[in-house]
């Protein structure tokens, strides 16, 4: 509340004032030196994780290829299919992409955004076309119940509602667990997002370093006579033409300098601050390879020693990181589309197909097979096979 005086007028008269913003009374000052973060929403740390970090990238890129270069199996309580209309559909989904690219697509998403969306194509029956819907445009609708009853996609400001009818989606929703969000998951790269600052902090202040010399190899040094120690102007200026001309570049590599009288040369180095600031950015680098589940290892980042060799980091990759992500999306498109068929079938990684994991696969089925109390039904349901062998009549 302030008060306004009239032109002329010797009578006060109090006027009240309503702020206009619900939020001025939580607004805060800022001050200078204060620590700048990338928002937190999904465009902004997809700009900052991904297409603006390499290590962020190449996280990515390596567990979504890997995940959709798994092999895959279709199988119901009974038998494995070799044929069969999901089979079909998931090698050829659309016109414009085979299964290993909607599949990349949809771990992509998942891993960026913590949610994946599957759309389905037809009228009736299995659908006829299967599409990754970019999760930056789908908002979920929730009925008076919690439980969604539609999907809205938003693009060049029209919107797209998928309805859910009668418990059937035309949408398949697949989310990463959150603690704090009934609706959306969670994604790695929110729980890298600082370390994925600090990370792009540090390469800018390298490009910095290169780009304004902030750190010079040396000083010329003058030490005039008769306490003179500034050059005159057309000394500086001779100075600086013979140091351009004779001892810059890739040409002039090597060229011993002359100094004339007074002139005197003083090498400079990296400070130790500055070669702590490089250990901060592996270690920012290493946090976000962890948040992923990629081990530091396989994406060229020094001083991690957890693995003997190469070997062990990528089976532990499988293990720890692509075959749990792979099971748990696949297994929910099994299921969706199980909705559509009346069928109930199963998509699960032939675990037996992936090179990373022969060595062990080998060890469990001579294992297995020396079991001579087992049943040849309960050997083939611990190596995950159906009851009966392919091509078997049920």
């Amino acid at each position: 509340m302030f008060q306004l005086f009239g032109k002329g007028d010797k009578t006060a008269a109090a006027v009240a004032e309503t702020k206009a913003s619900a939020a001025g009374r939580v607004m805060a000052w800022s001050s200078q030196g204060r620590v700048a973060w990338t928002s937190r929403d999904t465009v902004s740390l997809t700009q900052a994780g991904f297409t603006g970090n390499p290590i962020g990238f190449r996280a990515v890129k390596l567990i979504a290829e890997a995940a959709a270069s798994v092999p895959l199996n279709l199988q119901d309580a009974e038998r494995r299919y070799d044929t069969h209309p999901v089979i079909s559909l998931l090698s050829r989904p659309n016109g414009g992409q085979g299964r290993a690219e909607l599949l990349e697509a949809l771990f992509g998403q998942l891993l960026l955004t913590g949610n994946a969306y599957l759309e389905a194509v037809g009228d009736e029956g299995l659908p006829v076309e299967l599409h990754v819907l970019r999760s930056d445009r789908v908002r979920l609708v929730p009925g008076s119940d919690g439980w969604p009853v539609a999907y809205e996609y938003s693009v060049s400001g029209r919107k797209h509602r998928f309805d859910v009818q009668g418990g059937l989606s035309p949408v398949c929703h697949i989310k990463s667990f959150h603690p704090q969000d009934d609706h959306y998951g969670f994604s790695p790269i929110q729980a890298a997002a600082s370390a994925i600052d600090v990370h792009n902090a540090a390469s800018g202040w390298s490009k910095a370093l290169l780009d304004n010399a902030a750190r010079p190899s040396g000083a010329i040094v003058y030490k005039g006579a008769d306490a003179q120690s500034q050059l005159s102007q057309d000394q500086y200026d001779r100075l600086l033409n013979e140091m351009e001309t004779h001892h810059q570049g890739a040409r002039n590599a090597g060229r011993p300098m002359l100094l004339e009288g007074g002139l005197d040369w003083k090498p400079m180095g990296f400070s130790p601050s500055d070669m702590e600031f490089q250990k901060t950015k592996e270690a920012a680098a290493r946090e976000i390879a962890i948040a992923f589940g990629v081990p530091p290892m396989l994406l060229g980042i020094p001083g991690d020693a957890t693995y003997a060799n190469y070997q062990e980091a990528n089976r532990a990759f499988y293990r720890l990181t692509v075959l749990p992500l792979a099971t748990r999306v696949t297994s929910a498109i099994a299921d969706w589309l199980s909705d559509f068929t009346g069928e109930q079938v199963e998509l699960r990684p032939d675990l037996d197909q992936i090179p990373a994991l022969s060595i062990e696969r080998d060890a469990q089925w001579r294992r297995v097979s020396d079991a001579s109390f087992l049943t040849s039904a309960e050997k083939r349901n611990l190596l995950g096979l159906p009851s009966l062998e392919v091509g078997d009549e049920g």
